[in-house]
This record gives structure tokens, C-alpha cells and sequence, in this order.
């Protein structure tokens, strides 16, 4: 892949990321190039996108069908009042924007089925999942896994977090595996509440994630869980191995 050139006024404005060890001017060249796609523009996608446009991604998909309302103010920081009632995507959209023309915004104000969600993948270096429901997770997982492309997982309920990488190079374990360990959990913000600050929590690690791999830099959290309890202030670190009986990377 050929890389873009950095400009006089892209070099000032990314000289902290190009001063960073390992880092240098190639790695910030490799974030413009790249492409991501962030499906769900809830509490975790409020937190991860603004990082990632102001980080000099080249380009940022945004997908969501779903309205501004009231109860989600508190948690999801990149929406106004006056948003409320409009399309999530298309007001993220106008207030990421301002934050840098360098990245180029597409949104997908829907709810894609598998055909549409595989495309979407297949066009993208990495997805990053901000959903909230296991169904919608493990059809993306299927989709990253059949095109091979990295998948940074977050999730948040009540006080608590959970976050892992899963690059899907035919090694390790996918997003599916983890789900054979617990199934559908029957719980949503609206039953059982979200301290509003653990999804940046979650969703600015997730952007961590993400700049590590797209840039190359570091060791990504693959193949393994990160749990993050906020009513205690304590990480805890688990190995996550490929499931034998995973349907979909165990073949």
C-alpha cells in the first residue's frame, strides 16, 4: 500500500503522535490511509469516533438507525439538545467533522443485513463494534472473520466494561468464542442502567486499540479479555483461547 505524504500543516498538527517511540511519520501516514468502520453510534461510539477523527484517521464509517433522544444526553457526549429526534449518524457526523476535515465521513443511517454488513466490512481495515445487542455482535464477528479483517469488541452495563481485539488471521480466537461462554444476557441500559462515564472509559480504550493496530505500533489485547469494574476501580486481565466448538474460526 502507498502511503500518503504528510503536508506542512498535517505534520504540526500530528507532531505529538510522530514524536511518540516507534510511532514516527510512517505510522501517522498509515492512520490517514486507513479506513474504519464503527458500527453503533450509541455511548461506546460517542467516545471512540471523536478520538479517531481527531487522531487523523483518513476515513470513518459510521453505521446506526437509530434517533437522538433525551436519556441519551448523559453518556452519549458528541450529541446536543437541539439533536434530539435526528438521525444519530447524520449528527455525529456534522459534529466529528468539524473536529478535522482530514476525514473523510460516511454514514449508513440503517440497520444492514448480513449481505450489506459483509460488503461493509470487506471495504474497511478495521470495524470496530459499538453495538448492544449479541445477535448484531456475532453477525459482525461473522463478517470480520470471513474477510479476515481486525475487530476491536467493547461492551458496558451498569458499573462495568469489557474490551478485547480480535484480529482474524486464521489464529486465535474470534468474538464468537467468547459469546459460547455466556450466551445472550437479557440486560440494556434502559433496565439496568450505565454509569455514563464507563463508556468512555471503554470506548476511548477501544480507540487506543485501534490507532495501535492500524499504525502498527505496540502489542494489540489479542486473545485476551479486559474487565473493567468501575464501582471498584479494578482491571482484570483474561486469556481468552479459541473455543473447539466455535462455529465460525474453529473449522
Amino acid at each position: 500500500m502507498t502511503l500518503p505524504e504528510l503536508t506542512r500543516e498535517q505534520l504540526l498538527r500530528y507532531s505529538r503522535h510522530v514524536m511518540l517511540p516507534n510511532f514516527d511519520l510512517e505510522g501517522q501516514e498509515r492512520l490517514l490511509a486507513s479506513r474504519v468502520l464503527v458500527i453503533g453510534m450509541g455511548g461506546l461510539g460517542c467516545a471512540v469516533a471523536p478520538y479517531l477523527v481527531g487522531s487523523g484517521i483518513g476515513q470513518l464509517t459510521l453505521v446506526d438507525d437509530d434517533v437522538v433522544d433525551k436519556h441519551n444526553l448523559p453518556r452519549q457526549v458528541v450529541y446536543r439538545p437541539e439533536d434530539i429526534g435526528i438521525s444519530k449518524v447524520q449528527a455525529a457526523k456534522q459534529r466529528l467533522q468539524s473536529l478535522n476535515t482530514d476525514c473523510t465521513i460516511e454514514v449508513l443511517a440503517e440497520r444492514v443485513d448480513a449481505a450489506t454488513l459483509s460488503q461493509l466490512v470487506q471495504q474497511h481495515d478495521c470495524v470496530i463494534d459499538c453495538c448492544d445487542n449479541l445477535t448484531t455482535r456475532n453477525a459482525i464477528n461473522a463478517a470480520c472473520v470471513e474477510a479476515q479483517t481486525p475487530l476491536v469488541s467493547g461492551a458496558a452495563i451498569r458499573y462495568e466494561g469489557q474490551l478485547s481485539v480480535f484480529l482474524n488471521q486464521q489464529q486465535g480466537p474470534c468474538y464468537r468464542c467468547l459469546s459460547l461462554l455466556f450466551g445472550e444476557q437479557q440486560l440494556s441500559c434502559m433496565e439496568s442502567g450505565i454509569l455514563a462515564p464507563v463508556v468512555g472509559v471503554v470506548g476511548t480504550m477501544q480507540a487506543v486499540e485501534t490507532l495501535k493496530l492500524l499504525a502498527q505500533v505496540g502489542a494489540p489485547i489479542a486473545g485476551r479479555v479486559l474487565l473493567y469494574d468501575g464501582l471498584h476501580g479494578d482491571w482484570q486481565n483474561f486469556k481468552l483461547s479459541r473455543h473447539p466448538q466455535c462455529q465460525v474460526c474453529a473449522a
